[in-house]
């Protein structure tokens, strides 16, 4: 199709189908929008499409960013063409119904967010009046997945050289799959005892300093002359994948079950609070954005409340006075 606009812009693009009719269809109303649009001044019509792609263009350096691409791909086959206008909360909930019974309920929430927060975009970018209420689904709580010190130690015995350099420093310092996989000797001072991880490589986009432990100096130390670049690598190249078959297997060798590469991380948090080390620090060290994603690992060391926790034994002692008066009469009486 190719036609002028009032405002003297030129049309031409695709109809994207086989159908003269239905080109011929789109190609009247489009041009009667953009009649509608210059002499009533009425907003343009977009589409789902319209707004992912923008979306995508504007949020490039999101950490995410690969997430956002495979979820929308996957909702492109049920609102590709939609105008946004059209995107009623019933037709969405459906869609995000069939995700949820495909996967689970925190899967499609993943999705939700997303639809949540292109549509929230839509508002501010003048294309939207106002965006959709969409529920979450319930989620379940799950626990978190840690592991004892001698439960890490056989996993270590289990795991090929490579992976076990990997886990032991992934324990030894908290730092995400991805950080542990791409790290590099320019990120490294071994003189100083330290690491960072660039804005760029970390989930929250702020830098993260790491105090290498003796531990994590032991690993590097193993690593050196591995290559000039990485510092885990596998017959010369980058590790790409560390939840394969290995790790299954030597899961499986040290009598671990459920258990996530991931979950090496709240292992090494989970150990810190035990040893005393305070949220606050905790959350610096290990990068985390809110103090809400350290707390579930607050109740791993109560101790910290120890005195609160004894404000109410003189309720309690008065209690047991009372308790054994009552039992001293109830004796006198049956004497």
């Amino acid at each position: 199709m190719d036609f002028t606009a009032p405002n003297g812009q030129r049309i031409r693009r695709s109809a994207d189908t086989d159908d003269k009719v239905q080109a011929q269809e789109l190609h009247d109303r489009l041009k009667s929008e953009a009649w509608r649009q210059v002499k009533l001044g009425e907003r343009p019509s977009y589409t789902w499409d319209d707004a992912g792609l923008r979306w995508l263009d504007e949020k490039a350096h999101k950490a995410s960013f690969a997430d956002d691409v495979q979820r929308l791909n996957w909702l492109q086959s049920y609102f590709r063409g939609v105008l946004l206008t059209e995107m009623k909360k019933n037709i969405i909930m459906e869609v995000a119904d069939l995700k949820r019974r495909e996967t689970s309920p925190a899967t499609a929430n993943r999705y939700l967010a997303l639809i949540r927060s292109i549509l929230r975009q839509c508002v501010e970018w003048e294309w939207l009046d106002a965006a959709l209420m969409l529920r979450a689904y319930p989620e379940a709580k799950r626990r978190v997945r840690w592991l004892v010190p001698e439960e890490a130690q056989r996993l270590l015995l289990e795991l090929p050289a490579h992976l076990r350099d990997m886990a032991e420093f992934s324990l030894a310092t908290g730092l995400r799959q991805a950080n542990v996989k791409e790290l590099e000797w320019s990120q490294i001072n071994l003189f100083r005892g330290v690491a960072w991880i660039h804005p760029d490589q970390a989930k929250a986009r702020k830098a993260i300093g790491v105090n290498l432990t003796p531990s994590a100096i032991a690993v590097l130390r193993r690593r050196l002359g591995e290559h000039h670049r990485y510092v885990f690598t596998y017959k010369d190249h980058p590790v790409t994948q560390v939840s394969g078959k290995a790790w299954w297997n030597a899961l499986k060798r040290a009598g671990i079950e459920n258990f996530r590469w991931h979950d090496l991380r709240h292992t090494w948090a989970s150990w810190h609070i035990q040893a005393g080390t305070p949220l606050f620090k905790l959350q610096e060290m290990g990068g985390w954005e809110s103090m809400e994603m350290v707390l579930k690992y607050a109740h791993l060391a109560p101790e910290h409340l120890a005195a609160e926790a004894l404000n109410i034994e003189t309720i309690l002692a008065g209690l047991g006075t009372f308790t054994s008066q009552r039992e001293k009469d109830l004796e006198e009486n049956i004497s």
